[in-house]
């Protein structure tokens, strides 16, 4: 029998590949960025079931670190990413791409293709200028139908930094989550234990809040599939 597909997807696009490790989803055989771009390998060939019943994952490969250099040896370029990924639209209802930080060919093929990026801020100076840099960068593209959707990450309370910081951004960013995630060490346990919180601990506090920010990116997205959804 035929194993049925979840309806979730995850990319790890980042080549440190920090949630293919915490999934425990490292492959036997290595895809390489430059085969996956050039066509020579299917991204679903790539695919690996996960722990999960709901998620599959595509796993980061090292050579990810190049994939800037391999995109911008294709034409329209800043389109590839699109065009590779409409052969799991077909299988999947919500695609999710885990970028890494920063603006590059990678992030702008991430965006072209997605429907809505989740943002983990810090509430520091540097990441609220992250922030704004990405909503110029989308706003100079003319990328209307693509919904931002910031959230504060790694929040201490205790530091007036960060609370000056969240009312600030706040009040220049209407539309971020309303949940926040807090510094906690059980957090941090999550890539010791290699595997999500809320799989271990569903109904501890950090897990709960887990839930309510899939719950907020859920209703905001309101998951028409496909969804193609990226974290940065």
């Amino acid at each position: 029998m035929c194993r049925q597909r979840p309806p979730h997807l995850l990319w790890d696009l980042d080549s440190q590949g920090a949630a293919t490790y915490t999934l425990q989803c490292e492959p036997n055989e290595r895809i390489t960025a430059k085969k996956l771009v050039s066509g020579k390998r299917e991204l679903p060939e790539a695919v690996m079931s996960s722990r999960y019943d709901k998620l599959d994952v595509l796993p980061a490969d090292f050579s990810y670190r190049n994939f800037d250099v391999h995109l911008s040896e294709r034409k329209r370029p800043a389109e590839r990413l699109l065009k590779m990924s409409r052969s799991l639209r077909d299988i999947y209802d919500v695609l999710m791409l885990d970028c890494p930080p920063g603006i590059t060919l990678l992030s702008e093929n991430v965006l072209r293709a997605a429907d809505a990026v989740v943002i983990p801020v810090i509430p520091t100076p540097l990441s609220l200028r992250m922030l704004e840099q990405l909503r110029a960068f989308t706003v100079e593209n003319e990328w209307t139908d693509l919904a931002l959707l910031p959230f504060f990450s790694m929040v201490d309370r205790r530091k007036s930094l960060h609370t000056e910081v969240i009312e600030r951004t706040r009040a220049e960013f209407p539309g971020i989550l309303k949940t926040e995630v807090p510094y906690r060490s059980e957090i941090e346990r999550m890539t010791w234990r290699r595997e999500p919180l809320p799989a271990y601990a569903p109904l501890s506090e950090a897990g709960q809040i887990y839930q309510a920010l899939w719950d907020e990116i859920a209703h905001r997205i309101k998951f028409d599939p496909p969804v193609r959804a990226a974290t940065a």
